[in-house]
């Protein structure tokens, strides 16, 4: 299986707002395996196994739970509403989510090789598959960005977290296509 790659946000990102406003982005791909459309890696991603589990302590703790087949109606395009999440923003090839509270963003995207990566015989369809997000930083009254002390303690689990959901969405759909 090819490896999860931090890459920079494409030019089309629905994410380049927010790294243009200073705040935290970041964004991950990785070789589609064959032709994939946006609602099956939205399936795929929303109802991989490490991801109930964050379904299971959002829906005890933000009492804000769901199920795949609330993650499918998202897929579908069938509601703006997914667990703590709400639809900022979709395209046909992209989706950009963003938590009730409006502190953060998550970006999934299926969509062409990033630069410098060549076609190979694991992504003969020319797609990758991108996983990003955005934290929003609070504005000091000088104007500086901040980050808080929770922030840079879990941004090396939330690096490490990005490439398992993705990694595991790309399997799924390897499975389904297989």
């Amino acid at each position: 299986m090819p490896s999860i790659a931090r890459l920079p946000l494409p030019a089309d990102s629905l994410l380049q707002p927010y790294a243009q406003q200073q705040a935290y982005t970041d964004c991950y791909g990785v070789p589609a395996p064959g032709a994939v459309t946006l609602p099956q890696l939205l399936e795929a991603f929303y109802t991989g196994g490490v991801f109930k589990l964050e379904r299971a302590l959002i829906g005890l703790l933000l009492r804000r739970p769901a199920t795949d087949a609330d993650a499918q109606r998202l897929a579908r395009a069938e509601t703006q509403h997914f667990s703590a999440w709400r639809v900022e923003e979709r395209s046909a090839n992209q989706i950009l989510l963003c938590d009730l509270a409006g502190a953060t963003r998550s970006w999934l995207h299926v969509g062409p090789a990033p630069a410098g990566y060549a076609s190979t015989s694991v992504d003969a369809s020319g797609q990758w598959l991108y996983f990003g997000s955005a934290v929003i930083p609070t504005r000091r009254a000088d104007g500086a960005v901040h980050f808080g002390v929770l922030f840079w303690a879990l941004l090396g689990v939330h690096r490490l977290y990005s490439r398992v959901l993705l990694a595991q969405a790309r399997r799924a759909l390897q499975r389904r296509s297989s």
